[in-house]
């Protein structure tokens, strides 16, 4: 897997996630549990190099929180 940080100078930041196709089964398999415990996962660096994207955690959200993002993709979901 492989992270990249945009800085897009406006306050706001994209982050880009590069995933292998095994990486993507264990994405999908993590979701899935996700979803079903309603626990939480990390996407973990190793923390080598001169900095970036430490730790991602993903969480099962409350529906008493408000959204802020949207998943768009070019394919039908």
């Amino acid at each position: 897997m492989r992270s990249e940080i945009e800085d897009f100078k406006t306050g706001w930041y994209g982050i880009s996630l590069g995933l292998k196709p095994d990486e993507i089964d264990q994405l999908i398999i993590a979701l899935q549990e996700l979803k079903k415990r309603k626990n939480h996962f990390h996407l973990r660096s190793d923390l080598k190099g001169s900095g970036g994207i430490g730790d991602i955690e993903l969480y099962l959200q409350t529906e008493d929180k408000p959204s802020d993002l949207t998943i768009e993709s070019n394919s039908k979901i």
